[in-house]
């Protein structure tokens, strides 16, 4: 994927990140996020984060590498989670609103039982009913690395409308338009 100004032009800007760090989801007021402000939260991270770096935060299944390649950017410069935790959550939140978007999920607060499980406040749920972490996802990548790509999630993420049942997502797998049905069978 094309980055505008090329990787290196990105890589080079990445340690600028950490400007936004404070301003996502009410920064110093310590308020929990919910729900209810992801969307608008997240419009506005990727507002602050896109206006100086030109990132390709289009909200598109595609962006997701954008988003991985950012993570491990942050990985290479070395700073501790606590550090760059509100964008690693900002990441999340993008990750979790392209799951709205593309995949019919919606923003839920978690309850107890799931805060204390992922770890997190908010998540989404999909169609079927199953709740995912999107936030924890992008704070795996962080911690562990490539094997947590926010890109594979989405596509091996069950529940999305129109992947049929006991199908996995191979090489060159498409995004689907938005008025395009399930693929024919093979």
């Amino acid at each position: 994927m094309p980055f505008p100004g090329g990787r290196h032009h990105v890589a080079a800007r990445l340690p600028e990140l950490s400007a936004i760090e404070g301003t996502f989801m009410g920064g110093a007021t310590g308020m929990r996020p919910a729900a209810g402000n992801m969307r608008s939260d997240v419009a506005e991270f990727v507002r602050r984060l896109t206006a100086g770096n030109r990132l390709p935060l289009d909200y598109s299944v595609r962006s997701l590498r954008v988003v991985d390649f950012i993570v491990d950017g942050l990985r290479r410069g070395g700073p501790e989670r606590e550090r760059v935790a509100d964008t690693l959550f900002g990441l999340g939140a993008y990750v979790g609103e392209v799951l709205v978007r593309r995949a019919g999920a919606v923003w839920v607060d978690f309850d107890e039982q799931q805060r204390a499980f992922f770890g997190q406040p908010v998540g989404v749920r999909m169609p079927d009913g199953r709740a995912w972490n999107p936030l924890g996802k992008v704070a795996n990548r962080f911690e562990f690395g490539a094997e947590e790509s926010a890109h594979t999630f989405f596509l091996l993420l069950h529940g999305r409308p129109g992947r049929p049942a006991g199908r996995r997502p191979g090489r060159g797998t498409a995004e689907l338009p938005a008025h395009a049905g399930p693929p024919p069978p093979l």
